[in-house]
């Protein structure tokens, strides 16, 4: 079939003439243009992505300049009630975010309004039109808004949640009274949990709906967690846990049978922990599930890890770092040789952290090889090995027979023991660049932890780059976001300079659908750069202690994690109670 789409008026994107108009309007300064176009140059892209990629301009600003530019319509898509969600659905959601854009609604001659974040891109428009046999008008909208759009179009979690609560019939006398969770009537279809009871219909229709919601809802983590009288369902969505419909008592044996069929685990074994994977498909595309069960009083725990590549992005210039500190990031990734340490608790994102290193550093001409405990996301054109102790693979001896394989990069999925260490410091002497992780507060204590490990000092000095220490802090819902007032007790824990409160702006969110009602959505890091220069490596040589090393990386301007949260606050990414939550224990 024939047909058109209104792209006449729209004029193909030239970055310096997109870069005229914003320096015109004061959008930008001349120096963050030439920033822009300065690595445009080097990554290549267009001009607006890499504006926003460097934080250099906000998203909605960035639109309507894109807008004018383009004699273009530009559409908003705060008020999500303006998309007709039927005709939305039409485009499969796979489509919807290649391009970033969605359908928000139809026009009586047929042809359907599209919400586009490059309404010029001629790829996008003739995929949709030979997809839905239908013509197109392209209007423009934040890459921002139409995010937002798809995850509540593609992935309202109403629906699931209703689906699991009909599976079973509540108690019409249970309640929440003493805190305890909502009481559902025992079902007597499933009480065991052998293979026939976990092959029943209702039990695999509550796992698929369970792990679809997980994912719906962005949840890292699901615990099933067994009690005296119910079953607990929670998962962990931006660090914290929320509860999920629980199964009844009595099917909780035959869920936790049925996962571990799907996860090729032994159902049979109850007594010992066991570890499994599988792989699902959901939203349109494939999800890899880490399974982990340890027996508990009342049966088996299970912990499913959802690793969800499309959701995370293994990409430097997207990870949150702020443009000194990338800079100093790719600085040291760009050494031959040395290693790097990204150090902080489990789940603190230092995983993702490494593999955008990975990925920047990824290259024909040279063999990057991983070692990791388990391998957690799969990495195209890098060699990965998962460590396996039980017959004997581990990673010093992993890490032997990598450095016979002619490596330039190896990553150390953690330091664990003295000789991993080793080995690791053997590969830097030798000419190797060495990533890895550590479990310290900060940076600093990772020199006293390793020193208390046996490595000598000198030897450190001589081979550590950097040590990276971070965390994670959720980021306040865009579409609830608010000013609000903060208290002096607040700020003096905060450690904001007072030439700053001045003019200060701080926001929380209030809680809206999009997010869930908790005014956060997503997480971002927050960091603190320890680089081993001569002057801290001769501190490191002469014992001095974590204290005078801390103090003299303040002194060269390298602040600490809460100095780093501090900033996102005064940003309004983040709250200032979300910061000291995760950073009031780092530094005292």
């Amino acid at each position: 079939m024939t047909s058109t789409s209104e792209t006449a008026p729209l004029s193909t994107e030239s970055g310096r003439q997109l870069g005229d108009l914003l320096l015109d309007k004061d959008l930008v300064t001349a120096e963050d243009l030439q920033m822009a176009l300065d690595d445009q140059r080097e990554h290549g892209g267009r001009l607006g992505e890499v504006l926003l990629r460097l934080q250099l301009i906000e998203d909605s600003i960035l639109t309507n300049a894109l807008a004018e530019h383009l004699s273009a319509e530009y559409v908003n898509l705060e008020d999500i009630s303006r998309i007709n969600a039927q005709v939305a659905r039409l485009l499969p959601e796979t489509i919807a975010r290649r391009f970033c854009l969605i359908v928000i609604d139809e026009e009586e001659d047929g042809r359907l309004i599209v919400a586009m974040a490059d309404p010029v891109d001629i790829f996008a428009i003739d995929t949709v039109m030979l997809k839905l046999q239908r013509s197109i008008k392209p209007l423009i909208s934040s890459h921002r808004e139409i995010n937002r759009a798809i995850d509540l179009i593609y992935h309202n979690s109403e629906a699931e949640e209703r689906q699991l609560r009909d599976l079973f019939a509540f108690d019409a006398d249970g309640g929440e009274d003493q805190g305890e969770h909502v009481q559902i009537e025992e079902s007597p279809e499933v009480e065991a949990g052998g293979e026939e009871a976990a092959n029943q219909a209702p039990v695999i229709r509550f796992v698929g709906l369970l792990l679809k919601q997980a994912v719906k809802n962005r949840a890292s983590d699901v615990h099933i967690e067994p009690q005296a009288h119910t079953a607990s369902v929670r998962m962990r969505v931006d660090g914290l846990l929320r509860d999920m419909v629980p199964p009844p008592k009595k099917m909780q044996a035959a869920v936790v049978a049925r996962i571990k069929i799907l996860a090729q685990m032994n159902i049979a074994e109850r007594r010992l922990p066991q570890d499994g994977r599988m792989r699902i498909k959901a939203a349109d595309r494939n999800i890899d599930i880490r399974v982990s069960t340890i027996p508990t009083i009342y049966g088996e725990k299970v912990v499913l890890r959802i690793l969800d590549t499309a959701a995370v992005n293994h990409d430097l210039y997207r990870l949150g770092l702020e443009p000194e500190a990338l800079l100093e990031f790719q600085s040291m990734l760009a050494r031959p040789h040395g290693i790097i340490v990204v150090t902080g608790p489990t789940g603190s994102g230092k995983s993702t952290t490494l593999y955008s290193a990975l990925n920047h550093l990824k290259d024909p001409t040279i063999n990057i090889t991983t070692v990791e405990d388990p391998v957690e996301y799969r990495l195209r054109g890098i060699n990965q090995i998962q460590v396996k102790p039980e017959i004997g693979l581990d990673f010093a001896r992993c890490l032997r027979a990598i450095l016979r394989q002619d490596p330039d990069v190896v990553l150390i999925g953690e330091i664990r023991d003295k000789e991993t260490v080793d080995i690791a410091i053997k590969a830097s002497l030798t000419g190797h660049l060495v990533l890895s992780t550590f479990h310290t507060n900060d940076a600093p204590s990772a020199i006293s932890r390793l020193t208390y490990m046996g490595i000598e000092r000198y030897l450190l000095a001589s081979t550590l780059n950097l040590i990276m220490a971070q965390r994670l802090v959720r980021r306040i819902c865009e579409y609830c976001k608010e000013p609000v007032q903060i208290g002096e007790e607040m700020l003096k824990r905060l450690q904001v300079p007072p030439e700053e409160i001045q003019d200060a702006v701080f926001y929380e969110g209030k809680g809206c659908p999009a997010c869930g009602n908790t005014g956060y959505s997503g997480r971002l890091p927050i960091f603190e750069f320890l680089v081993v220069d001569e002057d801290i490596a001769e501190r490191i040589v002469s014992n001095q202690s974590e204290a005078e090393i801390r103090a003299a990386a303040r002194q060269k301007g390298y602040g600490g994690i809460l100095q780093s949260g501090m900033r996102a606050v005064l940003r309004g990414q983040t709250t200032a109670e979300e910061v000291l939550r995760v950073a009031s224990t780092v530094e005292k």
